[in-house]
């Protein structure tokens, strides 16, 4: 069984999380700073979501 699930969607619920739990370390920062560039389709949105896609596919073919 395949799940998909938007990446929008995905950095939204941990930027809640994020938020909710007040972490403020590294990882909450890249998780807001990922959010805000797929949230805002920004004309660097082609080369982030292109890494992302990329280490996505590469956490895939791990398992």
């Amino acid at each position: 069984m395949i799940l998909d699930i938007s990446a929008v969607l995905l950095f939204g619920a941990a930027s809640v999380f994020a938020v909710k739990t007040k972490s403020a370390g590294g990882g909450a920062a890249l998780v807001l700073f990922l959010f805000g560039f797929f949230t805002a389709g920004t004309g660097a949105y082609g080369p982030i979501h292109d890494v992302v896609s990329a280490c996505a596919t590469a956490l895939s073919d791990l398992g």
